[in-house]
């Protein structure tokens, strides 16, 4: 199993911040004097801690509300040594030559630190600020010749002609060392085959395990019939804590500082997102209007009250060290390899699961001492 961690470029705090798929950073954070702005300084503080505490590497994310990832990651190189940096971007913003090029630049200059996560995008709206009206089957079918070109570049000179992309002798200047891998997400049907084709790592939002291993099984039929294996990798919140008692209590917290007022406006806002994978995310808290901590709990250890006023991935592992131990690794009896992680404030918690849930595993021999 390998574990990252996450960069909150859209802010952070000791509530749920909202933002990425169609939220303004504003949902969810209660007042200005507990947030934390995504400057350098602090950010550099959660990768330095993520490096220090063991996880490979950080996912940044992509959208409106969010710092650029490219930029920001860029910087992060600068004050860690080994940590990854898996940076999310939409193919549809700019050309893949282009693309490939920056990418084989950054893991020049990183020393090989860069992972990338294909962001083809859920929110019609959204993708529109930045010039982009093609439909939802639309995006992905550029996505597959998106990806088609960047792979060919990367071994160029490559000639391309499709329904988006006409390139010619499309190359980079040095072969990346090494070929950043492709992280990628999607749950309907125009976004399986994608994933099939071409990349390395498949990600799926923390649905509970019987809805991950049929999704799980429904990519490695795609990737079979293609004649590749894929990796799995999963995107979840924690809050583990020494009992159970206290990481429950944790959820009652940030439950308490959520506003009713935001809860119904994100849900009307994400209600509109063109995302199977939101959707979904969506179902899990639907019929929720005020209640427990434990009233969200939708399988045993597995909290959706992050999804409430949080786009993209809203559910959360919330247990002692040794009950976030064993839902990991009833996970990883499906398949997924990958755990990408956050938790609010991204800093603490990083230390909570590096100090508590780690140290579980490598004493029940999963994961190397």
């Amino acid at each position: 199993m390998r574990f990252h961690w996450f960069l909150p470029t859209t802010g952070d705090s000791r509530a749920i911040v909202g933002g990425g798929h169609g939220l303004h950073r504003g949902h969810g954070h209660p007042t200005a004097s507990v947030y934390r702005p995504p400057s350098i300084d602090y950010l550099g503080q959660i990768a330095r801690s993520a490096e220090q505490l063991g996880f490979e590497a950080v996912l940044t994310p992509t959208g409106t509300f969010c710092e650029d990832a490219w930029l920001v990651t860029a910087a992060l190189t600068q004050v860690t040594k080994r940590l990854k940096f898996l940076v999310a971007f939409r193919p549809g913003f700019l050309s893949p030559t282009l693309a490939a090029q920056m990418a084989a630049t950054y893991q020049r200059l990183s020393g090989g630190r860069l992972l990338l996560n294909v962001v083809t995008g859920g929110e019609a709206t959204e993708q529109k600020r930045f010039g982009d009206h093609l439909s939802k089957d639309e995006r992905y079918a550029r996505t597959d010749e998106f990806l088609s070109i960047v792979r060919g570049a990367w071994d160029g000179p490559f000639d391309f002609t499709g329904k988006h992309y006409d390139v010619e002798g499309a190359m980079v200047a040095e072969r990346p060392d090494p070929v950043p891998e492709l992280y990628f997400g999607g749950s309907s049907a125009a976004a399986g085959p994608v994933a099939a084709k071409h990349v390395n790592v498949y990600l799926t939002w923390g649905e509970p395990p019987e809805q991950v291993a049929a999704k799980l099984d429904w990519i490695r039929e795609l990737a079979a019939a293609e004649n590749r294996t894929l990796r799995f990798g999963i995107r979840l919140h924690v809050i583990a804590r020494d009992t159970a008692d206290e990481a429950w209590a944790e959820a009652g917290r940030l439950l308490e500082r959520i506003d009713p007022k935001d809860i119904e406006s994100a849900r009307k806002i994400l209600g509109r997102s063109e995302s199977v994978g939101q959707q979904r995310m969506l179902a899990l808290h639907e019929g929720f209007r005020g209640g427990k901590a434990r009233d969200l709990e939708i399988y045993p250890n597995l909290w959706a009250g992050v999804g409430l006023v949080r786009g993209g991935a809203g559910t959360a592992l919330v247990g002692s060290h040794g009950e976030v131990a064993d839902l990991v690794e009833e996970y990883a009896s499906l398949g997924i390899e990958e755990f990408v992680l956050s938790g609010y404030p991204h800093l603490e918690e990083a230390y909570w699961f590096g100090e508590g849930v780690l140290p579980e595993l490598r004493r029940r021999g999963v994961l190397p001492s």
